[in-house]
Order: structure tokens, then C-alpha cells, then sequence
């Protein structure tokens, strides 16, 4: 049997394991072991190549991101700085129609530039945002709704898991991934708060009638009180990466040791917090290392079987040309969002996609974005959507069903289909920072 034939096979073996429900990284490292066995025609020679592998992707200097980046989220989530900002938020835009959703917006992307976890987003705000919302008349549709879809901001904004773990993935620059996160990340934010106020003023019966104006009065000496903390915490870590003082690893350092001086100044943790926190952290730095390893002795099984060297030739000769590629794996990719986690979907995706887009000179940082905001659509996608799964566990309210998270999180998934389509048309959105 021929490699490619060999590959074909671990391919749609590891469809059919992952849609009977075996844990992603598993499925692909049992379907590589046997895919580089097949084609290599010994058990030995394929164990010892897939090690090779599982060393080669987390022996990088640059795998510390992961930990730090992560264990700088969970500090900054349980010193409740996700309340300060959204107060600041609140107290910015409390006169404008809708005002309370558009503090939930601003609100998710000052978080999201200190955490970069989306699901860490959704649940903060939904424990603060949405009984804020309902108590000023607005819908209970709308307020999981805009919770859920403000929360993908996490992955967007920088820094963020995703970025972190497609540079990972590709060897690419995450210093220059975040910055190129920024102006994506801004045109999400601003869509979502533009959508918000259109929604209250054309569907009010949606958004709410009669809406009170929301948050309370602050002084100025409560906002910067609330939101200096948050602010020298992003200026810190991606003002250091953007000005050159600091590596991607070490801003994350400083990130959590400036979290961690925050919480104790404010006296907001302790140490049973502390080492719930240490362990939290330790758990998903642990899971992102199997992934990163399996998705590494994935990439060498499809490299040795040919697969995606076959499938570039194809699209080649399919004459789609470069945005036809795209908008064809863009659809795959939301598709896959409505089966699969954000994670999964990159690790099956993108070591296929790239020996085939590198020889077509597709940037691969403005590639990233796209890849990270096309998986997003499918946090807010049935029927998996796992902002909308954590939102619903989170809430403590049975009367809002499941069904009315999905379908408060649909115009936002609308608004992130708008932007992926401007980031494709216009790519300087996303490299124009980086001078490309």
C-alpha cells in the first residue's frame, strides 16, 4: 500500500475516533503511531520517530508562554479584575442607549488583554454582566448573548492561548502574532459595540424596552482606583513585547508577577486561592502540552505519507487561487467549530494546510488570525459551542435554556463573519502593524 494511501486512511481513521468521542490528542497520536508503522513497516523505527517529535514540540525555549501566559489569567481572574473593568466599562458608557452591552464589550476586551482565555471571559461576565443586564430591563436573550459573543475577544486580543498555540504549531513569531492581534482584535470589539447600540435602537423587543441606565456613578478618583491596576498590567506585558524590553516569555513572567503584586496589594488572594490557582494552571499547561505533542507527531505522520503535498498539487491544479483556498478552508474550519473545540480543530487543520499555503507565499501571521477568528465562529456554533456550554453551567438560572444562549449569540457570529470577510479582503487589518 502506498504512503499517501497509508495517510488517506490514518486521516479518516481519526475522523471516525474523534466522532465516536475519544479525546483528540489520543486519537491522533494512536492514528500517527499506526499511520508511521504502516509506512515505515516497524513498530520500533515508528516509536522512535514520534519521539523524536514529542521532544522536538515542547523542547522549545519558547513553550514557556504557555504556563506563564496562563498562570498570569487565572491570578488576574480570581483577584477580580474582571469586576474593575467591568465597572470602569460601565461607568464610560452608562449614558449611551444599550450602554450596559456595550460595557460588556469594552469590559471583555480590557480582560481579554490580561487573560486570553475566552472561556475564563464567558465566565467571569456571566456571573457579572448578565443579572447587572436583566435588572436594567434588557432581555435575558440578549444578555447571555453578548456575553457569549464578546467573550471570543480572549482569543483574539492579544496575548492570547490561540495565538500562542498556532506559533507554537508553525514556528512562527508570537511577538509578532500578538501584534498582529491587535487590529483584528480593535475591529471586533468596535463592530460588536456598534452592533449593540444598532440592536437597542431597530430591535428593541430583542434588546429590551425601557432600559434603564445602567452602572452607577463613579469618581474620578474610583476609576483610576479600578482601572490604573488593569492598565499598568497591559502596558506591562504588551508594551514590554511591542517596545522590545521584553521576550514573549518574559512578559508573561512580569504578567503574572504583576498580577500576583495586584491581588496581594488588594489583599483579594490568599493562599488557598494561590494554590488553586498553581494547580488550575498546571492542569492546562499540562493538557496544551499533550496536544502541542500530538499535534507535532501528527504533522510528521502526514510529512512522511505525502498527504499534504498531494493536496497542494491538487489545489494547485484546481486553479482556486489564493482566496478561493482560503474561503474554502475558512468554511471547513466553522464547520468543524460546530463538532469540535477551538484547539482540536487547529490541530487537525493547520499541519495540513501548511505545506500547502507556504509554497503559495501566503502570509503565515495574517494566516493565523484567520485561522484563530474562523475557529472562534464555532465557540458560538451548535450544536457545540462551548462559550455557550460554559455561560449555561455558569448561569444560575434555569429559565434561560440553552437555545436562547445560541440564539442571543447569533448576530455575533454574524458581526465575526463580517469581520473575517474585511480581514480577507483587506489583510493589512491584521500585518499592517508589522509593516507588511
Amino acid at each position: 500500500m502506498a504512503a499517501f494511501e497509508i495517510g488517506l486512511i490514518a486521516l479518516g481513521a481519526m475522523g471516525l475516533l474523534v466522532m465516536g468521542g475519544l479525546y483528540v490528542p489520543i486519537a491522533l497520536i494512536l492514528c500517527s503511531f499506526a499511520g508511521m508503522w504502516a509506512i515505515k513497516g516497524t513498530p520500533l523505527l515508528a516509536a522512535k520517530m514520534l519521539g523524536l517529535a514529542a521532544n522536538d514540540a515542547i523542547a522549545s525555549y519558547f513553550f514557556g508562554v504557555v504556563p506563564l501566559f496562563v498562570l498570569m489569567g487565572f491570578i488576574v481572574s480570581e483577584t477580580g479584575m474582571g469586576r474593575d473593568a467591568y465597572d470602569v466599562a460601565n461607568a464610560l458608557t452608562r449614558r449611551i442607549r444599550g450602554g450596559l452591552g456595550v460595557g460588556t464589550v469594552m469590559a471583555n476586551a480590557i480582560f481579554a488583554a490580561i487573560t486570553g482565555i475566552s472561556i475564563a471571559s464567558a465566565a467571569v461576565f456571566t456571573k457579572i454582566a448578565v443579572p447587572e443586564m436583566r435588572r436594567h430591563g434588557y432581555t435575558a436573550r440578549f444578555s447571555v448573548g453578548v456575553v457569549a459573543g464578546s467573550s471570543v475577544l480572549g482569543m483574539m486580543i492579544p496575548p492570547s492561548l490561540l495565538l500562542i498555540l498556532y506559533g507554537l504549531l508553525t514556528e512562527q513569531s508570537i511577538g509578532d502574532l500578538f501584534l498582529a492581534g491587535v487590529g483584528p482584535g480593535l475591529l471586533l470589539a468596535v463592530l460588536f459595540a456598534l452592533g449593540t447600540i444598532l440592536l437597542a435602537f431597530a430591535a428593541p423587543g430583542y434588546v429590551g424596552r425601557n432600559l434603564g441606565q445602567g452602572g452607577e456613578e463613579m469618581t474620578a478618583r474610583e476609576l483610576i482606583a479600578k482601572g490604573l491596576p488593569i492598565t499598568g498590567l497591559i502596558a506591562i506585558v504588551l508594551g514590554g513585547i511591542y517596545l522590545g524590553f521584553f521576550t514573549p516569555v518574559e512578559a508573561g513572567a512580569m504578567g503574572a508577577i504583576g498580577a500576583l503584586a495586584i491581588g496581594i496589594a488588594k489583599r483579594r488572594i490568599g493562599w488557598a486561592a494561590l494554590w488553586r490557582v498553581l494547580v488550575e494552571t498546571g492542569l492546562v499547561t499540562a493538557s496544551v502540552c499533550f496536544l502541542i505533542i500530538a499535534a507535532q507527531m501528527y504533522s510528521r505522520m502526514l510529512a512522511f505519507s505525502g498527504v499534504p503535498a498531494t493536496f497542494g498539487d491538487m489545489a494547485a491544479g484546481a486553479d482556486l487561487g489564493r482566496i478561493g483556498l482560503i474561503l474554502l478552508y475558512c468554511a471547513i474550519v466553522i464547520a468543524m467549530g460546530m463538532i469540535l473545540d477551538s484547539s482540536s480543530i487547529m490541530l487537525i487543520l493547520v499541519p495540513l494546510m501548511l505545506p500547502i499555503i507556504q509554497p503559495m507565499g501566503i502570509d503565515l501571521i495574517w494566516f493565523g488570525i484567520v485561522t484563530v477568528l474562523a475557529v472562534e465562529i464555532g465557540l458560538l456554533t451548535p450544536p457545540f459551542g462551548i462559550s455557550v456550554y460554559v455561560i449555561k453551567s455558569t448561569l444560575d438560572d434555569d429559565s434561560i435554556s440553552l437555545g436562547d444562549i445560541f440564539a442571543g449569540a447569533a448576530p455575533f457570529a454574524l458581526m465575526m463573519l463580517a469581520a473575517l470577510g474585511l480581514i480577507i479582503a483587506f489583510p493589512s487589518i491584521a500585518t499592517g502593524l508589522l509593516g507588511r
